[in-house]
């Protein structure tokens, strides 16, 4: 039996175009080139029959250590909370208030990309502080 080694994460979503341009500016992830003939992705997606328009997008860590993230266009709105989120690993390694700040800082950056900052959680005797956000398209992710 083999044992798996790479794996991708999918987003269902409204608009994945958008929500990938988000995450690629989270994580510092790319898109893939634009096919050959278009400025574009949204060039290419609109030369495309309606039936085959836009329906999934995906990123991908340049230095291929990271798993490529997929979104997909599903005809329902999100309703409950996830139940299964990204961490974004901001202050590894950091503790008390020097991580703190980096949280913080990291928290602005992605509030004006349209991120909400729902809560920060503090540190306690067991955890370190991190922080509850939720994506442009309203999917819960930590950074810690």
């Amino acid at each position: 039996m083999s044992s798996i080694k790479q794996f991708q994460v999918t987003f269902d979503c409204a608009e994945p175009a958008r929500l990938a341009g988000f995450w690629c500016e989270v994580l510092g992830y790319v898109v893939p080139p634009v096919p050959q003939g278009f400025a574009t992705w949204e060039d290419y997606h609109r030369s495309l029959p309606p039936e085959d328009q836009v329906i999934y997008f995906a990123c991908s860590d340049p230095s291929g250590a990271g798993p490529r993230l997929l979104f997909q266009r599903v005809p329902e709105g999100k309703i409950v909370k996830n139940r299964v989120h990204l961490d974004v690993r901001v202050g590894t390694g950091l503790v008390g208030d020097e991580r703190l700040a980096v949280l913080e800082a990291e928290c602005a950056r992605l509030v004006a990309l349209g991120a909400v900052h729902l809560r920060t959680l503090l540190a306690d005797d067991d955890n370190e502080s991190c922080i509850l956000m939720q994506d442009i398209e309203g999917n819960e992710f930590c950074l810690d």
